[in-house]
């Protein structure tokens, strides 16, 4: 994928707005948001905001799907096979199968995990493998993962995507109900520290799947 003019302009928007890592910034340009999004919204992709996308979901903020990717890549490991905890749309998927070597996501919303397999299939990102199923579980017949990203709100942290973490490895997920904190987990000696990085907000992490 190559950039556009839209896509520099975002890159460059969210670099004012503190993401350095030139990677991330690529990726941001070279990802075609509007394909991400229902035809009513499609002239606000370029928007650094989140927007609906259907059953209740969002697809998030451009400057938070840097955010929380740059956190991966800031690790001391250099992860190559990553879970995502909530696919949606699957734009915070197609930046990070253009960053890593495998990519692993799971998604609880049927209809919204088929919309999002074929845009991967759209944009020739054959390095990323699917599941329908619930979130909390995670993939543990894939892992354990060098690194773990969720993309809604737990109301703490969730220990089965813990146990699916490699020693060295990087969590990063928003904690919280009502005031939700992005939070970075490491397992460093098979041990979690946890960092706080700042407010967000999330929909929830929801158990269970549904057609």
């Amino acid at each position: 994928m190559r950039s556009t003019r839209k896509g520099d302009a975002l890159a460059e928007l969210l670099f004012n707005e503190g993401i350095r890592n030139q990677k991330v910034l690529n990726a941001i340009a070279a990802t075609p948001r509007e394909l991400f999004l229902p035809d009513a919204l499609k002239h606000k992709a370029y928007q650094n905001t989140a927007l609906p996308i259907g059953q209740g979901q969002t697809i998030s903020q451009p400057y938070i799907v840097a955010k929380m990717t740059e956190l991966l890549l800031s690790a001391d490991n250099e992860a190559k096979n990553i879970l995502e905890i909530g696919t949606g749309s699957g734009y915070q998927t197609a930046i990070l199968g253009q960053l890593f070597a495998k990519v692993f996501s799971v998604e609880r919303i049927k209809s919204l995990q088929f919309q999002a397999k074929r845009r991967m299939n759209q944009l020739d990102l054959h390095n990323i493998s699917m599941k329908h199923g619930d979130g909390w579980k995670g993939w543990a017949s894939k892992g354990p993962f060098d690194a773990i990203i969720v993309t809604a709100a737990a109301s703490s942290l969730p220990t089965e995507l813990c146990n699916q973490l490699n020693e060295g490895g990087r969590l990063i997920i928003p904690i919280g109900s009502d005031q939700q904190i992005l939070t970075c987990v490491d397992n460093k000696e098979n041990a979690l520290s946890t960092q706080t990085i700042e407010s967000v907000r999330f929909v929830p992490l929801v158990a269970g799947d549904i057609l």
